[in-house]
């Protein structure tokens, strides 16, 4: 008996260490952290994201002058130590333009993005949780849409929408005088935000679609169903948190996408119009310029371009950190 009291009090520090020593349970977003900050690209996204968002929120308060504000005693001048990136055909300076354009980008890429996301989510919580004829109506619904190019449907619906919205808006401030419909500048981006996520929702429909067909037969999703829970409290608690990761790989990508075609609408002329800043109207108003004042189109260009890489950067390393599998940190 003492033997064995002996033995056991001699065992149980072992025991005791083993515990102790035990390694930590390690969470999915902690370990995509981790291998987030390990990319060096991923970090250089999110640099140049960083400093996107920050000319967005404060570059108008930065920038030397308003992006309306012409110096006629500079016109088309190369970059100086009072223009640091040169002044249009008309004399407004360049970096302020680009400052003021970066917030229009981020507002249309953010809330394009946002309500595509958002409808797509829907959507693609229905097909793929609402039974077979639902699943059909709403996968033949993205067919259609996605079988149009993007660009030249969001060119039709705002080329569609505006008069008659801009029209709504006038109207309405000649019988009320609402201060808000007084100046219609921000029904252009409301427009091009309709647009936008209307040719962007049907890419989240079936990424969540996907994503519920192989979650659902989890065993955690059939133990649910076992003790009764209700398949909407299946869908909200445990599918549609389960399918973030790829939500936001999807949705890096699409903030890029929706710069350009913002962009891309702008130079056509059916976007943002001058004199609002618009990357994308800079270089339509310029381009006629190219050969012999290049900087007015190669600064607005160049923005872009480093801009959609860098949110690229971002999005390829969190796809790389929430999909291991799926590729290798750099």
């Amino acid at each position: 008996m003492e033997l064995t009291a002996s033995k056991q009090a001699h065992d149980t520090p072992a025991v005791i260490d083993t515990l102790t020593l035990a390694p930590k349970q390690r969470s999915l977003w902690g370990d995509a952290t981790r291998r987030l900050v390990r990319n060096r690209l991923s970090i250089i996204g999110l640099i140049i994201t960083s400093l996107l968002l920050f000319m967005a929120l404060f570059g108008p308060m930065l920038a030397p002058y308003s992006y309306t504000e012409q110096d006629l005693m500079h016109v088309a001048q190369m970059p100086s130590a009072e223009h640091w990136l040169g002044t249009d055909e008309i004399g407004r300076d360049i970096f302020s333009r680009i400052l003021y354009g970066a917030r229009t980008a981020t507002l249309v890429s953010f809330f394009s993005t946002s309500i595509s996301m958002l409808i797509g989510l829907i959507l693609g919580a229905i097909a793929g949780y609402g039974g077979r004829w639902a699943d059909m109506i709403i996968g033949r619904l993205t067919d259609v849409v996605m079988s149009i190019p993007g660009i030249l449907l969001a060119a039709l619906i705002a080329v569609s929408l505006k008069d008659p919205v801009v029209g709504w808006a006038q109207r309405v401030y000649a019988e009320t005088g609402f201060f808000l419909f007084a100046e219609t500048t921000w029904l252009d981006l409301l427009v091009i935000f309709g647009g936008l996520a209307f040719i962007q929702w049907p890419g989240y429909a079936r990424l969540i679609r996907g994503q519920i067909f192989s979650l659902r037969e989890e065993q955690y999703v059939q133990a649910a169903k076992s003790i009764g829970v209700s398949e909407l409290k299946i869908a909200v608690r445990h599918l549609l948190p389960n399918a973030l990761g790829p939500v936001i790989v999807a949705m890096t990508f699409s903030l890029s996408s929706a710069m350009v075609a913002e962009s891309s609408l702008s130079y056509l002329g059916v976007g943002v119009k001058p004199p609002q800043a618009s990357w994308g109207n800079m270089i339509a108003s310029n381009i006629g310029s190219w050969s012999y004042r290049p900087w007015l189109v190669a600064v607005p260009a160049m923005t872009l371009a480093i801009v959609t890489l860098g949110i690229n950067f971002l999005g390829d390393g969190l796809n790389d950190a929430l999909n291991p599998k799926s590729g290798r940190a750099i």
